[in-house]
């Protein structure tokens, strides 16, 4: 079974759903035929997949071939929310539909678990935010939660119960690193590279995953430096960004994020008082991506550091692992995990790299709020950075 950190703050109203739940999913394009049909699929004794939504006929068609006639297919959100009264929607889209859709979902009742970003800007999280826990019936909720699969799995699961421990040690420093590569045809899809519709470039849209799990293995940040530079690629956003990192506790961080980069790697690295713990993958890890070295004064250890390498289960990181935890917290009535103030936490973390790169100065945690321009975009309408009037 996946392996998910388990959900918290219980929901005072509503009643257990029945399983299996009635699914939707909205959009039908490589992420939710690669990734969320085959999760659905997994765990088809929990959730049965009802609708799919899609604004091109020849797509959607493919699509309920692909996923069977029982599939119902719709052209708009709005048609399928009334028509099917989902229990659960799964997000698909381009970046920049995600809020509207998002809060859609939740006033009709439905759970919402959306691809990353969940939305392109702090004041767009806040608005789905206060949309939560608007249905009159059903389970508490309904929530919304954004699509970390990097977070599940038996991997890291082990490595953050280790670190919150202390069995590995105070951490000290950290290293967390997106190094991609996209070429000029990735950039030829019209959605990409733009503020207004992609919300940003690699630290948005692909450095996000393992920045994310940075700070689920490190906690609350305090203070982010950061560049940016748009060094190959003709778009708005940035191709390129670097960050140092200071959290709560003391720890220090460096961050980069590229889509030059032809030897492709997803890593972080946890240098701590006994030990490093270290994953190294692309885009999903298992088991096996996981190292832990002993500090030399550890080293004759090896009855106590041994089940540092030894989870108990080993269960990749997946779409589907979070959807069962998501699954777990919708059985329970509670909030699930990677959404509320954790994921919000995330995305002002974005919001505060961006600033600090397009400013040239440090940006501390808690300081961009609604009067600041970096709130309502990642851009926060720097002259240099902000989209150009056409």
């Amino acid at each position: 079974m996946p392996v998910a950190e388990p959900a918290a703050e219980p929901s005072p109203t509503g009643t257990t759903p029945s399983f299996p739940l009635r699914a939707a999913v909205v959009g039908t394009g490589g992420i939710v035929t690669g990734s969320h049909l085959p999760a659905l699929r997994e765990l088809g004794d929990r959730v049965r997949l009802v609708a799919a939504v899609d604004t091109d006929p020849a797509r959607l068609a493919a699509f309920r071939d692909l996923a069977g006639e029982e599939v119902n297919g719709y052209g708009g959100l709005d048609e399928m929310l009334a028509a099917e009264r989902p229990a659960l929607v799964l997000l698909g889209t381009p970046p920049a539909l995600h809020a509207e859709q998002a809060r859609a979902a939740l006033r009709a009742g439905a759970w919402v678990l959306c691809e990353k970003p969940l939305c392109l800007s702090l004041a767009e999280y806040d608005t789905i935010a206060a949309a939560e826990g608007a249905a009159e019936d059903g389970p508490g909720g309904p929530y919304a939660s954004v699509v970390f699969q990097h977070r599940y799995g038996s991997g890291a699961v082990h490595a953050r119960e280790l670190l919150r421990s202390g069995e590995l040690g105070r951490p000290l420093v950290a290293h967390c690193q997106t190094t991609w590569y996209r070429d000029r045809a990735y950039y030829a899809v019209p959605w990409r590279g733009r503020w207004a519709t992609e919300g940003g470039g690699p630290t948005m849209g692909h450095g996000i995953h393992q920045m994310d799990l940075l700070l689920h293995l490190l906690g609350d940040w305090t203070e982010v430096r950061a560049m940016a530079g748009r060094l190959v690629h003709d778009v708005e956003s940035e191709d390129v960004s670097t960050a140092l990192v200071r959290f709560a506790d003391g720890t220090m961080a460096t961050v980069v994020n590229s889509v030059l980069s032809p030897d492709e790697v997803s890593r972080i690295r946890i240098d701590c008082a006994d030990a490093t713990v270290e994953l190294t993958h692309l885009y999903g890890h298992s088991n096996d991506d996981w190292a832990y070295t002993p500090a030399v004064h550890r080293r004759d250890d090896a009855r106590r550091t041994a089940h540092w390498r030894t989870p108990a289960a080993d269960v990749p990181s997946s779409h589907a692992a979070q959807l069962d935890g998501f699954l777990d917290a919708m059985e329970k009535g509670v909030r699930p995990p990677g959404s509320g103030a954790e994921a919000r936490r995330t995305l002002e973390f974005l919001a505060a790299l961006y600033k600090s790169a397009f400013t040239g100065r440090p940006v501390h945690a808690g300081e961009i709020g609604p009067d600041d321009p970096y709130y309502h975009a990642m851009h926060g309408n720097h002259p240099d950075w902000a989209p150009k009037e056409q």
